[in-house]
């Protein structure tokens, strides 16, 4: 194990960590990106303000490997739903869990603060977070069609 590894904490996300979650969510939708062959992707294309008006009210975390930001995710409630987006793991740190620290983490944020289940979405293409979805838990619960012949698929998981 590295010595980066080691220092690996997670913490709740905050308005100051704007600029550097959106450097990493560029990083990490790039894939994506790719994938379906689309630039205009609203990861790649929110702006520094529009993320750092997000993260005001927002139950998300970020994962450190010490003091860099190598992961985020982001959560708000909507009555007893925690609605979980944008997980991004820094391209250099995909597959070392981080995905499933930041999941268990923002969950139990969620928990916390009243939500019984837990909705995210990715793209029917996706296969490596459909994976770490339903890994984790996740159920199928929808998949809505796009024009371009994917989908987008929601998943649930009860948290209670």
């Amino acid at each position: 194990m590295s010595a980066e590894t080691d220092e690996r904490s997670i913490r709740p996300i905050v308005p100051d960590d704007a600029g550097e979650v959106l450097t990493l969510q560029r990083a990490a939708f790039v894939s994506e990106a790719l994938i379906y062959d689309a630039a205009d992707m609203p990861p790649l294309t929110q702006t520094l303000d529009e993320l750092r008006a997000e993260l005001e009210e927002n139950l998300g975390c970020v994962a450190l490997a010490g003091d860099r930001i190598v992961g985020s995710v982001r959560a708000r409630i909507d009555g007893e739903l925690l609605l979980v987006g944008r997980i991004a793991i820094a391209p250099d740190q995909q597959g070392s869990g981080i995905g499933t620290a930041l999941l268990a983490a923002v969950e139990e944020r969620g928990r916390t603060a009243g939500a019984r289940v837990a909705e995210l979405f990715t793209g029917s293409l996706s296969e490596a977070n459909l994976r770490l979805y339903e890994r984790e838990g996740y159920v199928e619960s929808e998949r809505v069609p796009h024009d371009d012949g994917t989908f987008q698929v929601f998943m649930r998981k009860q948290l209670t």
